[in-house]
């Protein structure tokens, strides 16, 4: 209701901006017809907003003047000296009240008969205030607001993201040629400013989503009541913010998946008590924003979906073959409510019955790039989320080309990436129709080439496979030439005739400015021939190796800097660096590489780094990381051979046969445990060491080598135990810590039951602090 209001208070002060000089002019010519329309105009507009509002003597005021510039329009009345002035006092104290309202304050606490009376025939007229009081209303403190159109604020967006292409574009030829410094942090500096305007551009496009949920109260009250139920809504989320042209878009799947909730889901009250429920029934609609995404979830506590009804049901009108529903997990058998055709109302009404609707639901919210999911427990209720993006402005897409033609795929829609001539991947052809298999599942195969009628430079066997699941359907193969990488693209309305061609979803710019179209996944299996609903309810699992392959280990198999042929486990790998040569240097006694803000040891260098770029493996173990450097990427793969283990525990643990040929295996364990060392530990697990905080040889000189042995070092107003105390005298520290080390500044020992260290014996001092941090959690 506050943003209404804000609207209304928008709204008006628009209007009585417009109208400060068409008073005037109406004054010195009351003849005037068009002034006179543009005053009847506002009178009546706010007239009609007070009602709504309930602002009873705003909208006494208005109606007055309204009728009284309805007789002047109609010719009864003349518009004279004094219906001049009373008029221009009603509107002065229209702007005093709206100011009010705007500042959240009480009215003027004036008697408006006066101002009413002063507009009836033959009255002398009120003493018109000054317009201070609309002039007045700039010194409010509420927040100003301004109406712009849609249309300019996409003109501005587009600009902005021109501005981008133009940076990244800048930046890259930066990163080519050798600049100054101050160059460089000039460059940063515009970065900044780009990316902060992009985002305030963003927001200027976001709503409140309470404007979508404002009528959904009333959407139920009315059909409960028409069916004899009684329901509750709880509204929570409204305060988050969405792209206004998704909210637009989300308006009918939601209104669609409450009724359904009301008329299916909630039972009737005999039913209720009968099932132990309350009788009324309550329809929760929540919104939270997770990343980029947005989740609205639709609950109610009705009498659920019952998966196995859906299946019978589908079953009787020809939808699903029994082998295929035999097959079915529950999440399956619930999902047939998404089918075309399918309902289970027992009867034809006006709400419901036609077997038409949530089919149509999935497929508009998957169209702008959101998915739809549903949960339901018989008898204790069902939850549908809705999942979409906050604007359809911005997609992350995966750049792919044919030839030298560049083409954008949603990575909403990417399953994963294969290479065709892969061990794992077998390319068959049945009825003329494209057939991969891919680790024993057999799903359609399409080449882009074929479909856009482009020559692919690549011969078959070599190209990549993009596996996709577009919107409402099961996956396909995508054959391309070349994958490039992944962007976040600024999505634009392509040409009618490219939206024509069903194969696109818009159009967006490379960082060089050149345009790429972005596919629509589900487009391109329509005009590839591939019959989506068809594979949702088959397995399609191959014979043969499908059962081995799912026990089998998955590694990717690569090609080392030393040539060598070797294979990593692929779940120790996040993901696939590529840095210049520049960016690893010896640091801290091994090889380093900086990715992003991050420095992490180097593995794998044992060949010729090269003078350019260095591609490099991320490997996590779930809380560390570690580069490895390699040439190149040759497969994904499985260990389906016997492994001879290596003689010595050290980088390759063995060897193994992968696709015919030898490959040593990486020993992903011995890389950290050899590349991290005491660094690996964390704060918890880190023995801890009190230092004097006053004394600045212990914190210059000597702190640096306790942490480098592994210690966390803390220092006196550290309250809790240490496991170790070093000190310069006998007395500090001592009682406080399991260990306690005292140094000495003197080479010679003060006797012979003097058992300090001297603070230059390097060697005698990280003895004492291995042996003292041995202990740890003994």
């Amino acid at each position: 209701m506050d943003d209404l209001i804000a609207d209304f208070v928008a709204e008006s002060r628009e209007m009585l901006e417009a109208l400060g000089g068409e008073i005037v002019a109406w004054e010195a010519n009351p003849d005037d017809r068009s002034r006179l329309d543009s005053i009847f105009r506002f009178v009546h507009t706010v007239k009609g907003n007070c009602g709504f509002f309930e602002f009873p003597r705003l909208e006494a005021l208005s109606h007055a003047a309204e009728d009284a510039l309805a007789d002047v329009r109609a010719g009864r009345r003349h518009a004279d000296g004094p219906l001049v002035s009373a008029v221009l006092a009603v509107i002065d104290r229209i702007g005093e009240m709206i100011s009010a309202i705007e500042a959240g304050e009480e009215f003027p606490a004036e008697d408006d008969s006066a101002l009413i009376d002063a507009l009836e025939p033959g009255a002398e007229g009120a003493a018109a205030p000054t317009a201070v009081a609309v002039a007045d209303t700039g010194r409010s403190s509420a927040p100003r607001t301004i109406r712009l159109s849609v249309e300019l604020l996409d003109r501005v967006m587009s600009t902005v993201s021109d501005m981008v292409l133009a940076r990244n574009e800048l930046a890259r030829r930066l990163r080519e040629a050798p600049t100054e410094v101050s160059v460089g942090g000039a460059f940063e500096r515009l970065s900044a400013i780009i990316a902060e305007m992009r985002d305030a551009i963003t927001r200027t496009r976001m709503q409140r989503i309470e404007n979508l949920f404002v009528a959904l109260p009333r959407m139920v009250r009315d059909l409960s009541a028409e069916l004899g139920k009684q329901v509750l809504v709880d509204i929570e989320g409204g305060d988050v913010e969405l792209d206004r042209e998704m909210i637009e878009m989300i308006r009918d799947p939601l209104t669609h998946i409450i009724r359904n909730a009301v008329d299916h889901g909630i039972e009737p009250p005999a039913e209720r008590l009968k099932a132990g429920k309350r009788e009324i029934g309550l329809v929760s609609v929540s919104a939270r924003q997770s990343g980029n995404q947005i989740l609205i979830d639709i609950q109610d506590d009705g009498r659920g979906i019952d998966g196995k009804k859906l299946v019978a049901k589908a079953l009787d009108v020809g939808l699903l073959e029994r082998d295929d529903a035999a097959r079915l997990s529950p999440r399956e058998q619930l999902a047939l409510i998404f089918e075309a055709g399918l309902s289970t109302a027992s009867e034809v009404t006006a709400i419901s019955g036609r077997g038409v609707g949530m089919d149509v639901v999935r497929s508009n919210v998957e169209r702008i790039g959101g998915i739809v999911e549903v949960d339901s427990t018989p008898g204790e209720g069902t939850r549908m989320t809705l999942r979409v993006p906050l604007t359809l402005t911005i997609i992350p897409a995966l750049t792919v080309s044919i030839g030298n033609q560049h083409f954008a795929i949603p990575r909403s829609a990417i399953v994963e990436i294969v290479r065709a001539n892969g061990e794992s991947v077998t390319l068959d052809s049945v009825g003329g129709a494209g057939v991969a298999t891919i680790r024993g599942i057999r799903v359609p195969e399409v080449a882009l080439s074929a479909i856009l009628g482009l020559e692919s430079e690549i011969p078959e066997a070599e190209r990549n496979l993009v596996v996709l699941r577009p919107a409402g359907g099961d996956v396909y193969a995508l054959a391309v030439d070349r994958i490039h990488d992944h962007e976040e693209l600024v999505v634009k309305p392509a040409a009618p005739a490219v939206m024509a061609t069903g194969l696109y979803a818009g159009t967006t710019l490379a960082d060089d400015g050149s345009p790429i179209l972005l596919f629509d996944p589900a487009g391109l299996a329509e005009v590839g021939g591939v019959k989506l609903e068809v594979q949702e309810r088959s397995a399609r699992v191959a014979d043969g190796p499908a059962t081995a392959t799912a026990k089998a280990v998955s590694v990717l198999l690569f090609r080392g800097l030393d040539g060598a042929r070797r294979a990593l486990r692929l779940a120790v790998v996040d993901r696939i660096e590529e840095v210049p040569a520049s960016a690893i240097k010896h640091g801290a006694g091994q090889l380093r590489v900086q990715l992003g803000e991050a420095i992490l040891p180097l593995a794998g260098a044992n060949g010729d780094l090269g003078k350019e770029k260095v591609r490099v493996f991320r490997l996590n173990d779930g809380a560390h990381e570690i580069g490895y450097a390699f040439r190149e990427v040759i497969d994904l793969s499985t260990i389906d051979n016997e492994v001879i283990p290596a003689d010595n525990p050290a980088e390759v643990s063995g060897v193994t046969l992968i696709a015919g040929e030898p490959a040593e295996l990486v020993d992903a364990h011995w890389l950290f445990a050899n590349h991290l060392g005491t660094s690996a530990r964390s704060s918890d697990d880190q023995p801890i060491c009190r230092l004097p905080s006053g004394d600045p040889w212990m914190q210059n000189m000597l702190r640096p080598i306790v942490e480098a042995v592994g210690y966390r070092v803390v220092g006196d107003e550290h309250d809790g135990d240490a496991d170790l105390v070093i000190t310069s005298g006998r007395e500090d520290g001592r009682g406080k810590a399991a260990r306690t080390i005292v140094l000495r500044s003197e080479p010679e020992a003060a006797g012979a039951k003097d058992d300090s260290i001297y603070r230059y014996d390097r060697a005698g001092l990280l003895i004492a602090l291995k042996s003292a941090g041995g202990g740890k959690g003994k």
